[in-house]
Protein backbone atom coordinates (compact mmCIF):
# COMPACT_ATOMS: atom_id res chain seq x y z
CA UNK A 1 0.00 0.00 0.00
CA UNK A 2 1.18 3.31 -0.66
CA UNK A 3 -0.97 6.45 -0.84
CA UNK A 4 -0.27 9.49 -3.12
CA UNK A 5 -2.46 12.51 -5.15
CA UNK A 6 -2.93 13.34 -8.49
CA UNK A 7 -3.95 16.87 -9.25
CA UNK A 8 -5.71 16.90 -12.38
CA UNK A 9 -5.23 20.64 -13.83
CA UNK A 10 -7.33 20.13 -16.59
CA UNK A 11 -10.11 20.37 -14.19
CA UNK A 12 -9.15 22.88 -11.20
CA UNK A 13 -10.66 26.09 -11.17
CA UNK A 14 -9.33 27.62 -8.38
CA UNK A 15 -11.76 27.80 -6.11
CA UNK A 16 -9.50 27.20 -3.39
CA UNK A 17 -12.10 24.90 -1.57
CA UNK A 18 -9.35 22.81 -1.07
CA UNK A 19 -7.48 25.17 0.98
CA UNK A 20 -10.85 26.21 3.02
CA UNK A 21 -11.50 22.85 3.38
CA UNK A 22 -8.06 21.80 4.99
CA UNK A 23 -8.21 24.84 7.11
CA UNK A 24 -11.19 23.66 8.63
CA UNK A 25 -10.45 19.82 8.75
CA UNK A 26 -7.37 21.01 11.10
CA UNK A 27 -7.82 24.33 12.40
CA UNK A 28 -4.91 25.55 10.42
CA UNK A 29 -4.32 29.26 11.80
CA UNK A 30 -4.35 32.60 9.39
CA UNK A 31 -1.15 32.99 7.64
CA UNK A 32 -0.02 29.52 6.93
CA UNK A 33 -1.80 26.69 5.11
CA UNK A 34 -0.90 22.59 4.50
CA UNK A 35 -2.93 22.96 0.70
CA UNK A 36 -2.97 26.24 -1.04
CA UNK A 37 -3.45 26.96 -5.36
CA UNK A 38 -0.66 28.88 -6.67
CA UNK A 39 -1.84 30.67 -9.95
CA UNK A 40 0.31 32.15 -12.47
CA UNK A 41 -0.56 33.74 -15.78
CA UNK A 42 0.54 33.24 -19.20
CA UNK A 43 0.74 34.87 -22.60
CA UNK A 44 0.44 38.47 -23.99
CA UNK A 45 -1.99 40.89 -22.90
CA UNK A 46 -4.76 40.53 -23.31
CA UNK A 47 -4.77 37.28 -24.74
CA UNK A 48 -3.47 35.88 -21.81
CA UNK A 49 -4.56 32.43 -19.41
CA UNK A 50 -4.09 31.30 -15.55
CA UNK A 51 -2.99 28.04 -14.26
CA UNK A 52 -3.65 26.60 -11.11
CA UNK A 53 -1.67 24.29 -9.28
CA UNK A 54 -2.25 22.52 -5.64
CA UNK A 55 0.60 22.66 -3.59
CA UNK A 56 1.07 20.75 -0.37
CA UNK A 57 3.39 17.82 1.05
CA UNK A 58 4.44 15.59 -1.72
CA UNK A 59 4.98 12.79 0.59
CA UNK A 60 8.35 11.76 -0.83
CA UNK A 61 8.73 7.96 -0.98
CA UNK A 62 12.54 9.29 0.19
CA UNK A 63 11.79 12.31 2.48
CA UNK A 64 14.67 14.43 3.22
CA UNK A 65 12.45 15.97 6.03
CA UNK A 66 12.34 12.79 7.83
CA UNK A 67 15.85 12.29 7.07
CA UNK A 68 17.28 15.50 8.66
CA UNK A 69 14.48 15.80 11.87
CA UNK A 70 16.83 15.13 15.00
CA UNK A 71 13.21 13.60 16.64
CA UNK A 72 11.27 11.71 15.14
CA UNK A 73 9.25 14.49 14.85
CA UNK A 74 8.36 13.50 10.79
CA UNK A 75 8.17 10.19 10.18
CA UNK A 76 6.70 7.85 7.35
CA UNK A 77 3.92 5.67 7.92
CA UNK A 78 4.03 2.06 6.33
CA UNK A 79 1.17 3.39 3.67
CA UNK A 80 3.70 6.14 3.01
CA UNK A 81 2.09 9.06 4.23
CA UNK A 82 4.55 11.32 5.85
CA UNK A 83 2.89 12.01 8.81
CA UNK A 84 4.13 14.46 12.22
CA UNK A 85 4.38 14.14 15.91
CA UNK A 86 4.09 17.83 17.23
CA UNK A 87 4.88 16.64 20.32
CA UNK A 88 8.02 15.70 19.79
CA UNK A 89 8.84 18.68 17.77
CA UNK A 90 11.43 21.01 19.18
CA UNK A 91 11.49 23.80 16.40
CA UNK A 92 14.97 24.30 14.54
CA UNK A 93 13.18 24.36 11.30
CA UNK A 94 15.55 21.95 9.96
CA UNK A 95 12.88 20.23 8.16
CA UNK A 96 11.83 23.33 6.08
CA UNK A 97 15.30 23.76 4.98
CA UNK A 98 15.47 20.08 3.60
CA UNK A 99 12.33 20.54 1.82
CA UNK A 100 12.51 21.20 -1.63
CA UNK A 101 8.56 22.22 -2.20
CA UNK A 102 8.44 24.76 0.96
CA UNK A 103 5.69 22.29 2.42
CA UNK A 104 6.55 22.94 6.24
CA UNK A 105 5.69 26.07 8.28
CA UNK A 106 6.04 26.57 11.96
CA UNK A 107 2.40 26.49 13.18
CA UNK A 108 2.46 29.96 15.36
CA UNK A 109 -0.11 28.48 17.81
CA UNK A 110 2.21 25.46 18.85
CA UNK A 111 5.65 26.50 17.62
CA UNK A 112 5.78 23.26 15.92
CA UNK A 113 6.20 22.58 12.35
CA UNK A 114 3.38 21.03 10.61
CA UNK A 115 1.97 20.36 7.03
CA UNK A 116 -0.23 18.23 5.28
CA UNK A 117 -0.61 14.49 6.38
CA UNK A 118 -2.56 13.14 4.45
CA UNK A 119 -5.45 13.83 6.24
CA UNK A 120 -4.36 10.21 7.95
CA UNK A 121 -7.02 10.26 11.09
CA UNK A 122 -9.75 10.25 7.75
CA UNK A 123 -7.56 7.53 6.07
CA UNK A 124 -7.60 5.34 8.97
CA UNK A 125 -11.28 5.76 9.16
CA UNK A 126 -11.79 4.92 5.38
CA UNK A 127 -12.64 8.04 4.31
CA UNK A 128 -10.89 10.69 1.81
CA UNK A 129 -8.58 13.69 2.65
CA UNK A 130 -10.87 16.79 3.25
CA UNK A 131 -9.52 18.60 0.13
CA UNK A 132 -10.43 15.41 -2.15
CA UNK A 133 -14.36 15.42 -0.42
CA UNK A 134 -14.63 18.96 -0.73
CA UNK A 135 -13.29 19.56 -4.53
CA UNK A 136 -16.06 20.62 -6.62
CA UNK A 137 -14.56 19.47 -10.39
CA UNK A 138 -12.74 16.02 -9.08
CA UNK A 139 -9.43 17.72 -9.74
CA UNK A 140 -7.38 16.20 -6.57
CA UNK A 141 -7.64 12.54 -6.60
CA UNK A 142 -6.17 10.43 -3.98
CA UNK A 143 -5.28 6.94 -2.97
CA UNK A 144 -3.86 3.74 -2.94
CA UNK A 145 -0.85 3.95 -6.12
CA UNK A 146 -0.08 0.18 -5.64
CA UNK A 147 -3.61 -1.15 -6.05
CA UNK A 148 -4.84 -1.76 -9.73
CA UNK A 149 -8.19 -1.17 -8.90
CA UNK A 150 -8.06 2.51 -7.76
CA UNK A 151 -8.42 5.46 -9.45
CA UNK A 152 -5.21 7.18 -8.92
CA UNK A 153 -3.37 3.96 -9.93
CA UNK A 154 -5.24 3.70 -13.17
CA UNK A 155 -4.42 7.22 -14.20
CA UNK A 156 -0.95 7.32 -13.41
CA UNK A 157 -1.01 4.14 -15.98
CA UNK A 158 -2.88 6.17 -18.67
CA UNK A 159 -2.08 9.31 -17.98
CA UNK A 160 1.00 11.44 -18.63
CA UNK A 161 2.35 12.51 -15.41
CA UNK A 162 4.64 15.23 -14.30
CA UNK A 163 6.65 15.92 -10.65
CA UNK A 164 7.96 18.83 -9.10
CA UNK A 165 11.92 18.67 -8.73
CA UNK A 166 12.46 15.35 -9.55
CA UNK A 167 16.32 16.40 -9.22
CA UNK A 168 16.14 16.11 -5.92
CA UNK A 169 15.52 12.19 -5.59
CA UNK A 170 12.71 12.68 -3.47
CA UNK A 171 10.47 10.39 -5.28
CA UNK A 172 7.78 12.45 -4.57
CA UNK A 173 4.28 10.60 -4.38
CA UNK A 174 2.23 14.38 -5.84
CA UNK A 175 1.80 13.88 -9.37
CA UNK A 176 0.17 16.63 -12.04
CA UNK A 177 -2.07 16.08 -15.24
CA UNK A 178 -1.46 18.93 -17.29
CA UNK A 179 1.26 20.60 -15.17
CA UNK A 180 2.99 23.70 -16.67
CA UNK A 181 6.68 24.29 -16.02
CA UNK A 182 5.99 27.84 -15.38
CA UNK A 183 3.94 26.80 -12.39
CA UNK A 184 5.64 23.90 -11.13
CA UNK A 185 9.27 25.53 -10.80
CA UNK A 186 9.33 28.67 -8.79
CA UNK A 187 12.18 30.00 -10.71
CA UNK A 188 10.51 30.00 -13.64
CA UNK A 189 8.70 33.32 -12.56
CA UNK A 190 9.65 36.57 -10.28
CA UNK A 191 8.00 36.81 -6.52
CA UNK A 192 4.24 38.87 -7.10
CA UNK A 193 3.96 41.90 -5.99
CA UNK A 194 1.76 42.61 -2.64
CA UNK A 195 -1.51 44.08 -4.42
CA UNK A 196 -4.64 42.84 -2.70
CA UNK A 197 -5.85 40.25 -4.69
CA UNK A 198 -2.43 38.39 -5.45
CA UNK A 199 -0.37 37.55 -2.58
CA UNK A 200 -1.29 35.70 0.93
CA UNK A 201 1.19 37.70 2.17
CA UNK A 202 -1.25 40.73 1.83
CA UNK A 203 -4.09 39.56 4.32
CA UNK A 204 -3.81 35.79 3.51
CA UNK A 205 -5.04 36.47 0.00
CA UNK A 206 -8.36 37.97 1.46
CA UNK A 207 -10.16 41.43 1.20
CA UNK A 208 -11.27 41.11 4.61
CA UNK A 209 -8.41 40.76 6.29
CA UNK A 210 -7.03 43.69 4.78
CA UNK A 211 -9.67 45.71 5.49
CA UNK A 212 -9.55 44.33 8.97
CA UNK A 213 -6.56 47.13 9.23
CA UNK A 214 -7.54 49.18 7.48
CA UNK A 215 -10.47 49.63 10.03
CA UNK A 216 -7.57 50.92 12.58
CA UNK A 217 -6.15 53.71 10.15
CA UNK A 218 -6.92 57.06 8.72
CA UNK A 219 -5.14 56.78 5.65
CA UNK A 220 -6.27 57.41 2.88
CA UNK A 221 -6.89 54.15 0.81
CA UNK A 222 -6.49 53.92 -3.08
CA UNK A 223 -8.49 49.75 -3.17
CA UNK A 224 -7.97 50.61 -7.72
CA UNK A 225 -4.56 50.88 -7.43
CA UNK A 226 -4.01 47.79 -5.05
CA UNK A 227 -5.03 45.17 -7.76
CA UNK A 228 -2.83 43.72 -10.68
CA UNK A 229 -5.59 44.70 -13.40
CA UNK A 230 -5.45 48.43 -12.59
CA UNK A 231 -2.01 47.91 -11.91
CA UNK A 232 -1.37 47.07 -15.64
CA UNK A 233 -3.71 49.33 -16.90
CA UNK A 234 -1.89 52.25 -14.50
CA UNK A 235 1.45 51.50 -15.88
CA UNK A 236 -0.09 51.29 -19.82
CA UNK A 237 -1.51 55.33 -19.20
CA UNK A 238 2.48 56.04 -17.63
CA UNK A 239 4.14 54.00 -20.14
CA UNK A 240 5.93 52.78 -16.91
CA UNK A 241 8.21 50.33 -18.47
CA UNK A 242 10.48 49.84 -15.78
CA UNK A 243 7.45 47.99 -14.19
CA UNK A 244 8.01 44.51 -14.04
CA UNK A 245 4.27 43.46 -14.26
CA UNK A 246 4.07 46.10 -17.01
CA UNK A 247 7.32 44.00 -19.01
CA UNK A 248 5.88 40.58 -18.50
CA UNK A 249 2.53 41.43 -19.56
CA UNK A 250 3.98 42.96 -22.89
CA UNK A 251 6.57 40.24 -23.39
CA UNK A 252 4.40 37.49 -22.46
CA UNK A 253 6.77 36.25 -19.98
CA UNK A 254 4.56 33.89 -16.87
CA UNK A 255 4.20 36.08 -13.67
CA UNK A 256 2.50 35.07 -10.56
CA UNK A 257 -0.50 36.03 -9.35
CA UNK A 258 -1.08 34.36 -6.24
CA UNK A 259 1.78 32.74 -3.96
CA UNK A 260 2.85 31.69 -0.76
CA UNK A 261 3.33 33.84 1.68
CA UNK A 262 6.94 34.22 2.07
CA UNK A 263 8.62 32.48 5.24
CA UNK A 264 11.80 34.56 5.32
CA UNK A 265 15.12 33.94 6.97
CA UNK A 266 14.07 30.25 8.32
CA UNK A 267 18.16 30.49 10.25
CA UNK A 268 18.70 33.92 11.08
CA UNK A 269 22.09 35.48 12.98
CA UNK A 270 21.94 32.97 15.52
CA UNK A 271 22.71 29.72 13.55
CA UNK A 272 25.86 32.33 11.94
CA UNK A 273 26.65 33.47 15.61
CA UNK A 274 26.76 29.39 16.48
CA UNK A 275 29.01 28.74 13.13
CA UNK A 276 31.37 31.15 14.02
CA UNK A 277 31.65 30.40 18.38
CA UNK A 278 31.64 26.53 17.25
CA UNK A 279 34.61 27.20 14.62
CA UNK A 280 36.47 29.23 17.71
CA UNK A 281 36.23 26.20 20.36
CA UNK A 282 37.52 23.47 18.02
CA UNK A 283 40.39 25.70 16.88
CA UNK A 284 41.00 26.91 20.48
CA UNK A 285 41.99 23.36 20.85
CA UNK A 286 43.46 22.53 17.34
CA UNK A 287 45.83 25.00 17.51
CA UNK A 288 47.58 23.84 20.62
CA UNK A 289 47.01 20.06 19.20
CA UNK A 290 49.01 21.12 16.15
CA UNK A 291 52.11 22.77 17.79
CA UNK A 292 52.12 19.70 20.06
CA UNK A 293 52.39 17.33 17.12
CA UNK A 294 54.81 19.63 15.52
CA UNK A 295 56.87 19.22 18.80
CA UNK A 296 56.49 22.14 20.33
CA UNK A 297 56.30 21.98 24.12
CA UNK A 298 52.22 23.18 25.47
CA UNK A 299 53.06 24.87 28.90
CA UNK A 300 50.29 24.10 31.24
CA UNK A 301 48.96 27.79 30.64
CA UNK A 302 48.55 26.87 27.13
CA UNK A 303 46.53 23.98 27.92
CA UNK A 304 44.47 25.59 30.38
CA UNK A 305 43.62 28.74 27.91
CA UNK A 306 42.96 26.54 25.15
CA UNK A 307 40.67 24.29 27.59
CA UNK A 308 38.81 27.38 28.85
CA UNK A 309 38.21 29.22 25.55
CA UNK A 310 36.98 25.94 23.81
CA UNK A 311 34.34 25.57 26.49
CA UNK A 312 33.19 29.46 26.99
CA UNK A 313 32.84 29.24 23.20
CA UNK A 314 31.13 25.65 23.15
CA UNK A 315 28.38 26.91 25.89
CA UNK A 316 28.01 30.27 23.49
CA UNK A 317 27.41 27.45 20.69
CA UNK A 318 25.27 25.50 22.72
CA UNK A 319 23.35 29.07 23.54
CA UNK A 320 22.88 30.15 20.37
CA UNK A 321 22.09 26.59 18.95
CA UNK A 322 19.08 26.63 21.54
CA UNK A 323 18.30 30.32 20.68
CA UNK A 324 17.12 29.36 17.33
CA UNK A 325 15.08 27.11 18.31
CA UNK A 326 11.16 27.75 18.77
CA UNK A 327 10.66 25.32 21.48
CA UNK A 328 13.86 25.40 23.29
CA UNK A 329 11.87 23.79 26.37
CA UNK A 330 12.22 20.74 24.41
CA UNK A 331 15.76 20.50 23.05
CA UNK A 332 17.07 17.79 25.39
CA UNK A 333 14.80 15.50 23.29
CA UNK A 334 17.76 15.81 20.34
CA UNK A 335 20.06 13.67 22.97
CA UNK A 336 16.71 11.54 24.62
CA UNK A 337 15.13 11.13 21.71
CA UNK A 338 17.79 11.23 18.77
CA UNK A 339 17.15 9.97 15.16
CA UNK A 340 20.27 9.04 14.26
CA UNK A 341 20.27 9.64 10.74
CA UNK A 342 19.74 13.67 11.56
CA UNK A 343 23.17 15.45 11.48
CA UNK A 344 21.95 17.48 14.22
CA UNK A 345 21.28 15.11 16.44
CA UNK A 346 25.32 13.87 15.50
CA UNK A 347 26.10 16.95 15.98
CA UNK A 348 24.45 17.25 19.43
CA UNK A 349 26.74 14.78 20.85
CA UNK A 350 29.60 15.99 19.45
CA UNK A 351 29.45 18.79 20.93
CA UNK A 352 28.27 16.62 24.49
CA UNK A 353 32.19 14.68 24.20
CA UNK A 354 33.77 17.31 23.16
CA UNK A 355 33.12 19.40 25.74
CA UNK A 356 33.66 16.53 28.27
CA UNK A 357 36.91 15.48 26.62
CA UNK A 358 37.66 18.96 26.57
CA UNK A 359 37.04 19.70 30.38
CA UNK A 360 38.65 15.92 31.40
CA UNK A 361 41.64 17.25 30.01
CA UNK A 362 41.81 20.53 31.43
CA UNK A 363 41.42 19.10 34.85
CA UNK A 364 44.08 16.80 34.20
CA UNK A 365 46.32 19.52 33.47
CA UNK A 366 45.09 21.61 36.76
CA UNK A 367 45.78 18.52 38.74
CA UNK A 368 49.27 17.98 36.68
CA UNK A 369 48.20 14.29 35.55
CA UNK A 370 50.45 13.01 32.69
CA UNK A 371 48.95 9.62 32.44
CA UNK A 372 46.90 9.28 28.80
CA UNK A 373 47.62 12.82 28.18
CA UNK A 374 48.57 11.93 24.10
CA UNK A 375 46.22 9.69 24.04
CA UNK A 376 43.38 11.82 25.25
CA UNK A 377 44.23 14.45 22.93
CA UNK A 378 44.18 12.52 19.94
CA UNK A 379 41.13 11.46 20.47
CA UNK A 380 39.79 15.31 21.82
CA UNK A 381 41.15 16.09 18.26
CA UNK A 382 39.01 13.76 16.38
CA UNK A 383 35.94 14.92 17.66
CA UNK A 384 37.23 19.02 17.50
CA UNK A 385 37.68 18.40 13.87
CA UNK A 386 33.91 16.95 13.84
CA UNK A 387 32.60 19.90 15.96
CA UNK A 388 34.43 21.95 13.11
CA UNK A 389 32.64 20.49 10.10
CA UNK A 390 29.58 18.37 11.11
CA UNK A 391 28.05 21.34 10.14
CA UNK A 392 28.81 21.20 6.11
CA UNK A 393 27.04 17.63 6.67
CA UNK A 394 23.57 19.20 8.44
CA UNK A 395 23.18 21.83 5.60
CA UNK A 396 24.19 18.72 2.97
CA UNK A 397 21.35 17.31 4.31
CA UNK A 398 18.90 20.51 3.78
CA UNK A 399 18.03 19.45 -0.12
CA UNK A 400 15.74 22.56 -0.57
CA UNK A 401 19.11 24.25 -0.62
CA UNK A 402 20.93 23.66 -3.11
CA UNK A 403 24.07 25.88 -2.97
CA UNK A 404 24.63 24.24 0.75
CA UNK A 405 25.36 21.00 -1.45
CA UNK A 406 28.77 22.05 -2.48
CA UNK A 407 31.19 19.20 -1.83
CA UNK A 408 33.87 21.99 -0.65
CA UNK A 409 31.62 22.92 2.24
CA UNK A 410 33.66 20.76 5.21
CA UNK A 411 36.61 22.30 3.79
CA UNK A 412 35.61 25.73 4.28
CA UNK A 413 34.32 25.05 7.79
CA UNK A 414 37.46 22.79 8.94
CA UNK A 415 39.70 26.29 7.66
CA UNK A 416 37.47 28.39 9.74
CA UNK A 417 38.03 26.45 12.87
CA UNK A 418 41.91 26.74 11.96
CA UNK A 419 41.80 30.21 11.59
CA UNK A 420 39.45 30.98 14.15
CA UNK A 421 41.80 29.26 17.06
CA UNK A 422 44.95 31.30 15.23
CA UNK A 423 43.12 34.45 15.91
CA UNK A 424 41.91 33.82 19.04
CA UNK A 425 45.32 32.70 20.67
CA UNK A 426 46.83 35.72 18.97
CA UNK A 427 44.75 37.84 20.97
CA UNK A 428 45.54 35.45 23.89
CA UNK A 429 49.43 36.61 23.29
CA UNK A 430 48.02 40.08 24.75
CA UNK A 431 47.47 38.37 28.40
CA UNK A 432 50.19 35.95 28.34
CA UNK A 433 52.62 36.87 26.33
CA UNK A 434 53.95 33.32 25.15
CA UNK A 435 56.46 34.37 22.77
CA UNK A 436 56.64 31.03 21.48
CA UNK A 437 53.59 30.95 19.89
CA UNK A 438 54.91 33.86 17.64
CA UNK A 439 56.12 32.10 14.83
CA UNK A 440 53.39 29.24 14.47
CA UNK A 441 50.51 31.47 14.49
CA UNK A 442 51.53 33.48 11.76
CA UNK A 443 52.59 30.85 9.70
CA UNK A 444 49.06 28.95 10.36
CA UNK A 445 47.35 32.23 9.47
CA UNK A 446 48.94 32.49 6.05
CA UNK A 447 48.27 28.86 5.43
CA UNK A 448 44.78 29.04 6.54
CA UNK A 449 43.81 32.41 4.49
CA UNK A 450 45.81 30.93 1.56
CA UNK A 451 43.26 28.18 1.75
CA UNK A 452 40.61 29.83 2.35
CA UNK A 453 40.54 32.42 -1.13
CA UNK A 454 40.78 29.28 -2.37
CA UNK A 455 38.19 27.48 -1.09
CA UNK A 456 35.65 30.57 -1.50
CA UNK A 457 36.91 30.39 -5.42
CA UNK A 458 36.26 27.09 -5.57
CA UNK A 459 31.96 27.59 -4.34
CA UNK A 460 31.62 30.19 -6.11
CA UNK A 461 33.42 29.62 -9.22
CA UNK A 462 32.38 25.67 -9.63
CA UNK A 463 29.55 24.54 -12.18
CA UNK A 464 26.78 25.23 -10.34
CA UNK A 465 23.87 21.84 -10.65
CA UNK A 466 21.08 24.64 -10.64
CA UNK A 467 20.16 27.32 -11.09
CA UNK A 468 19.26 27.92 -7.98
CA UNK A 469 22.68 27.90 -6.59
CA UNK A 470 23.50 29.99 -9.30
CA UNK A 471 21.46 32.70 -8.28
CA UNK A 472 23.34 32.40 -4.46
CA UNK A 473 26.26 32.92 -6.39
CA UNK A 474 25.07 35.73 -8.42
CA UNK A 475 23.92 37.23 -5.22
CA UNK A 476 27.05 37.22 -3.19
CA UNK A 477 28.73 39.03 -5.85
CA UNK A 478 26.82 41.02 -7.35
CA UNK A 479 23.71 41.37 -5.83
CA UNK A 480 22.03 41.90 -2.17
CA UNK A 481 25.26 40.97 -0.26
CA UNK A 482 28.27 41.97 -2.93
CA UNK A 483 29.13 45.00 -0.57
CA UNK A 484 29.50 42.58 2.56
CA UNK A 485 31.44 39.81 0.49
CA UNK A 486 33.94 42.06 -1.35
CA UNK A 487 34.40 44.53 1.39
CA UNK A 488 33.80 42.49 4.73
CA UNK A 489 34.68 39.17 3.69
CA UNK A 490 37.46 39.31 0.88
CA UNK A 491 38.87 42.41 1.61
CA UNK A 492 38.83 43.37 5.35
CA UNK A 493 38.65 39.45 6.43
CA UNK A 494 41.13 37.67 4.05
CA UNK A 495 43.36 39.58 2.06
CA UNK A 496 44.05 42.71 3.92
CA UNK A 497 45.43 40.44 6.99
CA UNK A 498 46.97 38.14 4.58
CA UNK A 499 48.69 41.25 2.97
CA UNK A 500 49.82 42.52 7.22
CA UNK A 501 50.84 38.72 8.03
CA UNK A 502 53.21 38.10 4.59
CA UNK A 503 54.68 41.99 4.49
CA UNK A 504 54.95 43.50 7.97
CA UNK A 505 55.12 40.48 10.28
CA UNK A 506 54.75 41.51 14.08
CA UNK A 507 52.95 41.08 17.07
CA UNK A 508 50.36 44.44 16.39
CA UNK A 509 50.28 43.06 12.76
CA UNK A 510 49.25 39.66 14.49
CA UNK A 511 46.80 41.31 16.68
CA UNK A 512 45.35 43.31 13.91
CA UNK A 513 45.33 40.58 11.71
CA UNK A 514 43.45 38.30 14.43
CA UNK A 515 40.59 40.74 14.91
CA UNK A 516 39.91 40.84 11.09
CA UNK A 517 39.64 37.57 10.94
CA UNK A 518 37.07 36.81 12.91
CA UNK A 519 35.10 39.69 11.36
CA UNK A 520 35.85 37.83 8.39
CA UNK A 521 34.52 34.69 9.53
CA UNK A 522 31.30 36.15 10.74
CA UNK A 523 30.32 37.79 7.37
CA UNK A 524 31.32 34.97 5.22
CA UNK A 525 28.92 32.54 7.71
CA UNK A 526 25.75 35.03 7.28
CA UNK A 527 26.33 35.29 3.46
CA UNK A 528 26.85 31.85 3.14
CA UNK A 529 23.68 31.01 5.69
CA UNK A 530 21.06 33.64 4.94
CA UNK A 531 22.18 33.88 1.36
CA UNK A 532 20.59 30.36 -0.03
CA UNK A 533 17.18 31.03 2.54
CA UNK A 534 16.52 34.14 -0.35
CA UNK A 535 15.93 31.58 -3.17
CA UNK A 536 12.18 30.43 -3.25
CA UNK A 537 11.40 27.06 -2.84
CA UNK A 538 7.62 27.54 -4.25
Amino acid sequence: MKYGFVIDNRKCIGCHACTTACKSEHDVPVGVNRTYVKQVEKGVFPDTRRIFSVMRCNHCTDAPCVTICPVEALYTREDGIVDFDNNRCIGCKSCMQACPYDALYIDPDTQTAAKCNYCAHRVDVGREPACVSVCPEHAIIAGDMENPTTEISQLLAKQQVKVRKPEKGTNPNLFYIDGDDASLNPEATEKSGSWLWNSQARGVGHFAKAAEKMMHTNEDVDLLQMTIDNEIESAYQRKETENPNYIDVLTGKARRVYDTPDKGILWGWEVSAYVTTKAVAAGAFLIPFLAFIMGYELSDATKLWSAGISLVFLSLTGLFLVMDLDRPDRFLNVLLRPQWNSWLVKGGYTITIFGLLVTIWGAMTYFEIETGETVLLWITAFFAVMLAIYTAFLFAQAKGRDFWQSPSLALHMLVHSVMAGAAIFALVLLVSGTEDWMSILGMVMIIALSVNLFTMITELTMTHPSTSAHSVVKMITKGRYKNLFWFGVVAVGNVLPLVLLVLIPSAMTLTLAAVLILLGIYATEKIWVEAPQRVPLA
